[in-house]
């Protein structure tokens, strides 16, 4: 169950990145785009982070994720398409792929990729206004 891991590492990054910001408020919404050559199971992923992301900044979050295609290009005759996968032995290593047009190695332009998109965050007014007023002084 590596969602548990890849949950935890979510975590820990947007509680760094509230730190760092000095993120006052709640964090509504977490975006994700998840590559489909990553065979990670959405609904595992989601109760993960709903365990983890308690009485903190993510409390109540939602995360949301998108999943994204496998896209493979051929840097010979540049021809690309959707690699969409039919058996699961790429779940540890993606065996070499070779262009169906001319035989060549081809390369992955996407499918494998674990990437926060967008987050959402509602600020508290009264300590939005004080920031404001700490920037912009009288």
């Amino acid at each position: 169950m590596h969602e548990f891991s890849i949950a935890n590492s979510l975590v820990d990054t947007l509680l760094e990145f509230a730190q760092k910001n000095d993120t006052h408020g709640k964090l509504l919404e977490v975006h994700l785009k998840i590559g489909r050559l990553r065979a990670i199971s959405t609904e595992q992923l989601k109760f993960s982070y709903q365990v983890l992301a308690k009485d903190n900044f993510l409390s109540g979050s939602r995360l949301i994720v998108e999943e994204s295609p496998a896209i493979i290009h051929c840097p010979k005759c540049g021809f690309k398409e959707d690699f969409d996968v039919t058996d699961g032995s790429y779940h540890f290593t993606l065996p070499t792929l070779s262009c169906r047009k001319c035989g060549a190695t081809v390369d992955l332009e996407g499918g494998d990729e674990v990437v926060i998109t967008k987050l959402r965050i509602q600020t508290h007014p009264k300590k939005l206004l004080q920031k404001s007023k700490d920037l912009f002084p009288t």
